[in-house]
Order: structure tokens, then C-alpha cells, then sequence
């Protein structure tokens, strides 16, 4: 449906998000349990039934706060729909407060997701979508500040070596690049590029390409693309070195993970 990406319903346990980057926005909702999370080095939650929005770009983890473990409902929300007109602009305020104590939001949200199962119920998904973007624009633009140099795309000025260095992985997600090729491509010593591009963004440089690389395969897996081509075309060694990254990232294996996707149509 247009403006999201994807729909995503997991019950973790003992597993642990690593710190990783998605580059749409992720509604999360928790329905049992609670999670604990890093955002822009600052830790948050999710208690007392909130609504948590992470904006694309900014690393993040997560862990279950008990031994009980959580259940959750994610929206991958698309950075460019413009139905929901969540820009980049919105990206600075979401990092300030991400967590959302809002019943009315919470309750919608949870209404689209039942709306998204029912197939024949587009249109009442796309309605719900809307008022659910509008309760989030509502929290968000009070609050906007930009804070170019910490997340979104900055402006000429505002490019550092660690923005040059995000651009160029981001361009070469799938064929990646060397340490020594991307010291060369943005003019800096090695050494201060791995370390420029942790302290911009608060995750290394290969965590942040493996990431981009998993979100890939994610989205060729859910159109039905076989684990073994998906890992080709995403950049990945083999199938085997999807699986252990993705099992890292998303909690599942390939096979099971595209075996929960919707029938194609």
C-alpha cells in the first residue's frame, strides 16, 4: 500500500537488536512486554502502551527489558510518501522524542494494522494511514529543529567526511567499497574516517553497510525472491553469510522470514 513498506508482527524472547540503520521511519507498537533501546546515544522505552516513531538514518537497538521477552507490531513507514509527508525535515524532532504517550495514536494505529490484514479493506487502510500520519505530524512539527550534522541529508556545507562517507555506501550497497577506497574517494586518513563516521553516527562504518545490505534482502525476500539470489543481488558472500547477518539483524533466517511474507497476487 502506498506509504508503507512494510508490515512486520514478531514475539521475541531472549533476542537483541543489534545497532543498526533503516532508511524509512519504524512505528513500533509493543503489545506484551517492554523493550529497551539506544537512539542517538540516549536510552528509551517503550512502556505504558506507547507508540514509538525511529526515523531513518539514525542507529538504534533494541532489547526486551524482562526474561519474558516482548511482542510487537512495525509499520515501515516510506521516507518520501506524500500521504504521509513525513520528510526529513521531521527527523531531528523524532530523535528528541521518539516515544509517544498517546492514546488516540495508539489506538489508530492498532486499527490499521487489523485493517492491513483484511484483504478488500484498502481503503480503509488508507484512510487510517492518513490519520495516523496527521496524529504524527501533529507531535512532530512543534518540535522540528533540522539539527543538521547529526541525521537527514545535509546540505553542501554540512557535508563532513562521515556524510561523504555514508553517500558513497549508500551508492555501493550491493558491490560495497574498501576502507582504503573510501579514504581516497572522500580525502581522509583511514583511521579518521572509521572514527569520524562512528562519532556523526554511532555505529562503524561496516555495521552501518551490513545493515543497509540486510534492509535490501528484506525487501527482495518479501517479493518472493529466493534467499540464495537475494544474497547475490544484495551483496552478500553467499547464502550463508546473509543468514548469519540477517539472523543478527531481524531476529529470523531468510527461509522463515520470506515464508511469513503475504501471498503474491
Amino acid at each position: 500500500m502506498p506509504g508503507i513498506v512494510e508490515v512486520f508482527h514478531a514475539h521475541y524472547t531472549e533476542y537483541a537488536y543489534p545497532m543498526h540503520v533503516h532508511d524509512v521511519w519504524t512505528l513500533l507498537i509493543v503489545d506484551d512486554g517492554a523493550v529497551r533501546y539506544e537512539l542517538d546515544r540516549h536510552e528509551h522505552g517503550t512502556p505504558n502502551d506507547t507508540v514509538s516513531l525511529l526515523p531513518p538514518y539514525v542507529p538504534h537497538n533494541g532489547a526486551p527489558v524482562t526474561d519474558k521477552g516482548f511482542r510487537k507490531r512495525v509499520l515501515y513507514l516510506d521516507l518520501d510518501s506524500s500521504a504521509l509527508e513525513l520528510d526529513e525535515s521531521l527527523i531531528g524532532a523524532a530523535v528528541d522524542k521518539p516515544d509517544l504517550r498517546d492514546p488516540v495514536l495508539r489506538r489508530r494505529v492498532g486499527q490499521l494494522h487489523a485493517a492491513l490484514a483484511r484483504p478488500g479493506d484498502e481503503l480503509e487502510a488508507e484512510s487510517r494511514l492518513a490519520l495516523v500520519g496527521e496524529r504524527l505530524r501533529g507531535h512532530l512539527r512543534p518540535r522540528a529543529t533540522g539539527r543538521p550534522g547529526l541525521i537527514g541529508r545535509p546540505g553542501p556545507l554540512g557535508r563532513t567526511v562521515a556524510h561523504r562517507l555514508r553517500e558513497l555506501l549508500d551508492e555501493r550497497v550491493a558491490e560495497g567499497v574498501t576502507l582504503e577506497e573510501a579514504a581516497g574517494a572522500v580525502h581522509a586518513h583511514p583511521a579518521h574516517l572509521v572514527r569520524a563516521f562512528g562519532a556523526a553516527f554511532g555505529i562503524a562504518p561496516h555495521q552501518y553497510l551490513m545493515s543497509r545490505r540486510v534492509e535490501r534482502a528484506r525487501r527482495l525476500l518479501l517479493d518472493g525472491m529466493r534467499p540464495g539470489e537475494a544474497a547475490a543481488v544484495a551483496g552478500f558472500y553467499d547464502q550463508a553469510h546473509l543468514t548469519r547477518h540477517f539472523r543478527r539483524w531481524v531476529g529470523v533466517t531468510p527461509g522463515r522470514y520470506r515464508a511469513g511474507r503475504p501471498p503474491l497476487v
